[in-house]
């Protein structure tokens, strides 16, 4: 962390969290932000240092989902600084939460917290996927956070190649900015560092391999994150990243590094979908009828501006699938918390059943 923080603004601190511990009575306690994540310990920062930190036993027992616990972003109140040791007391509300459905089952998995931009990488060769890319700006808008499309490994193509890979984006992904990168040639790197700003924080996120941590690395000046072999087979870095954590610019901007995503499951995102897929949300103003699926409907505003070439028709077809999916996802939910919601009120009642009940012994 070569940057020195001189303010509690530099770590990105604003009047959102100023009055969320305003908010929780905690004026009085040391602020710090967690900017690195192991088993039960978290790395924290404040102006005047560094921090290993545990939570408090209470906070540990009341604690029942991931959310529950710090995350690389959150800002937390520190309630004992000890040397280098530190408390944690309590969690500040999160002004934004990136998260997405965990692969194969239910449930959904925290990636970072108070994030302001992601940046989506995807490199030029086997990862390189319209769909994919569309998929992750509905996760990130989600949240509130503003996606920055990042194609790295520009090398490995022609110009006439980046053309047209430029021409393919801007016309499926029209309201997002582009960056071409490449740590080869260091071609965008002075681009994406100029887009960072001091004091907001940035994350990285793709598949395993595609070279965010090198970007990372370049950016920092310096090889502070370790980068595995290129693979032989795949082309592509091994995945070397196990865990977030933060990194300061010198420039101010904050960004984290993420573990690779196999699959970028989609939760309950609708609004995020209707952000990222503008075009197709302005031709159902057009629909007859205000619950239209845009599937199979007549008078639907969707299917007549794709059947007259006005909409992308790979572009639907991904609109349709991730809508199924988030639906399908929010079904699965609300079917789970009222399950849950059954079964408290079963044992509620069993457990009045028994209090109720007294024992009769007979003889014979």
């Amino acid at each position: 962390m070569s940057l020195h923080i001189e303010r509690i603004e530099d770590l990105g601190y604003d009047d959102f969290f100023e009055k969320s511990r305003f908010a929780l009575g905690l004026r009085d306690y040391c602020v710090a932000r967690v900017i690195a994540e192991y088993k039960g310990v978290y790395k924290v920062k404040t102006v005047s240092g560094e921090y290993l930190a545990t939570i408090t036993g209470k906070k540990s027992f009341n604690s029942s989902m991931r959310e529950d616990y710090p995350a690389v972003g959150d800002w937390v109140v520190l309630d004992k600084v000890d040397g280098n040791r530190a408390v944690i007391h309590e969690i500040m509300a999160r002004k934004t939460i990136l998260k997405r459905k965990y692969s194969g089952k239910d449930g959904e998995q925290l990636i970072a917290t108070n994030i302001d931009v992601a940046f989506i990488v995807e490199s030029i060769d086997r990862d390189y996927n319209l769909n994919r890319y569309e998929r992750y700006c509905v996760l990130v808008r989600e949240s509130g956070i503003k996606p920055i499309i990042i194609l790295n490994k520009i090398d490995l193509i022609s110009d006439q190649e980046k053309k047209e890979r430029m021409t393919e984006l801007k016309k499926r992904l029209s309201n997002v900015d582009i960056i071409f990168t490449s740590t080869v040639t260091s071609e965008g790197l002075k681009n994406l560092y100029d887009s960072s700003i001091r004091g907001k924080t940035y994350c990285f996120i793709g598949s395993s391999g595609v070279g965010k941590s090198s970007l990372i690395n370049k950016l920092l000046g310096k090889d502070r994150i370790t980068i595995g072999n290129i693979g032989i087979q795949s082309d592509r870095g091994t995945h070397t990243t196990t865990q977030r954590e933060m990194y300061f610019l010198d420039n101010g901007s904050i960004v984290v590094d993420n573990p690779g995503m196999r699959e970028v499951g989609l939760t309950d995102l609708s609004v995020g979908i209707d952000d990222q897929f503008n075009a197709i949300s302005f031709s159902a103003l057009k629909c007859k009828f205000t619950n239209c699926t845009h599937v199979h409907e007549p008078g639907c505003g969707v299917l007549g501006d794709m059947q007259s070439g006005d909409l992308d028709e790979n572009e639907y077809k991904n609109y349709i699938t991730l809508k199924k999916e988030a639906h399908h996802f929010g079904m699965t939910k609300r079917e789970k918390q009222k399950k849950d919601k059954n079964f408290g009120k079963f044992k509620k009642k069993t457990k009045k059943t028994f209090k109720n009940y007294k024992y009769k012994g007979y003889c014979d």
